[in-house]
């Protein structure tokens, strides 16, 4: 990893921005959190230098059979508008059935609003496994990055994305061959980290939408990236995590938030805010995913509370242990999410279809409070 910058400007923006942050007893510092995460400020002192050295990877368009192993999925990327830079990498399973529809996946990248892209190669592995396992269409989102876009730029290109996959649903402009294998009425919104965030914000503002022929069926969120300004007990507990420390996590909130917001904004904080609160209701069925040992994990328990009292239909699994983004490390945790994610999308029935009676080992239902 590359040292960081640390010039005039820089400092000048740290003193003037944020007071510093003091964790058992020891100063923690922007510099401090910008090391962790691998990023500088460029000269403009607006735009980040990113150091971070996980590879991008090309799309596997094609199986020339001279790849080994053979890929599992094929994938593209795709540019949404040709005035805009905003784009999907589009995947499909390599060998996709031909009398049958594949349930529509629209993915979010985790990245805390700040780092990596679609293209990034644990997410693209990820999207790869999701195509094959399921088997289903998946559209991986591209969405700016802050601070140079702060929020709700991401929203806004999670809707631009919904609202292609809306147009070529209706063949607007055309579609693209490999959506014909797509089943346009059962459409899952997924998401990991801060990808989770914006799955949950786009599903509310599609209700804002005319989506149809579009149906959103189901909404999925891993180890979800929220925050608050009062502090959890996960995160009292786990201030020192060596994946998302307190500090670290508290800098990420001000590059992505609207400048001179703070961490109970609707963004960050939705269990609180109460706006959006009639919408909740008719949110479809959710699972949500945390682990123990996330110092996030509170916030994705207090989600659940919040969309039980909603009348939400809820499936959820916590696990003891674990840390934030494990199932990119550890393969056992991979597939325990993958399996999850198959069972929710192909087995859970919709809202108004009743409870799915059978669920895999580990996984809780916390939804309608009438049932």
């Amino acid at each position: 990893m590359a040292k960081p910058i640390i010039n005039a400007l820089l400092l000048f923006f740290f003193i003037i921005s944020l007071s510093w942050q003091k964790i058992d007893g020891q100063q923690k510092t922007w510099q401090d959190a910008f090391k962790v995460l691998g990023i500088a400020w460029n000269k403009d002192g607006t735009s980040l230098n990113r150091t971070i050295q996980i590879p991008m990877v090309d799309p596997t368009p094609y199986d020339d059979g001279t790849t080994t192993p053979a890929p599992i999925a094929l994938s593209q990327d795709i540019q949404l508008t040709a005035s805009s830079k905003a784009s999907v990498r589009l995947y499909i399973p390599t060998n996709p059935p031909k009398n049958k529809k594949l349930p529509l996946i629209i993915y979010f990248h985790g990245g805390d609003f700040v780092l990596f892209s679609a293209t990034t190669v644990i997410f693209h592995n990820f999207c790869n496994e999701i195509a094959s396992q399921l088997p289903a269409v998946v559209v991986s989102v591209e969405y700016r990055l802050a601070p140079e876009n702060r929020l709700p730029a991401a929203y806004e290109d999670a809707m631009n994305a919904l609202i292609w996959v809306k147009n070529q649903s209706l063949e607007i402009g055309g579609r693209d061959p490999w959506l014909e294998y797509a089943d346009f009425k059962n459409v899952h919104l997924l998401g990991s980290s801060a990808g989770a965030n914006i799955a949950y914000n786009a599903a509310v503002r599609a209700f804002d939408l005319n989506l149809h022929p579009l149906q959103i069926k189901g909404l999925l969120l891993n180890q979800a990236f929220f925050g608050g300004v009062q502090r959890t007990q996960s995160e009292g507990r786990l201030k020192d995590d060596p994946y998302v420390p307190l500090y670290v996590n508290d800098v990420l909130w001000t590059l992505a938030l609207p400048k001179n917001a703070g961490r109970n904004h609707e963004y960050c904080n939705p269990v609180i805010f109460q706006k959006c609160m009639g919408r909740i209701y008719d949110l479809p069925k959710v699972y949500v995913k945390g682990d123990y040992g996330d110092p996030l994990v509170d916030r994705s328990v207090q989600l659940v509370q919040f969309l039980k009292k909603c009348n939400v239909k809820v499936y959820s699994r916590f696990k003891q242990g674990g840390f934030h983004g494990i199932e990119l490390q550890n393969k056992a945790e991979a597939q325990l999410l993958y399996n999850d994610i198959k069972w929710f999308v192909n087995d859970v029935p919709p809202v108004g279809a009743g409870i799915q009676e059978e669920m895999p080992v580990g996984v809780s239902y916390s939804g309608h409070a009438s049932q």
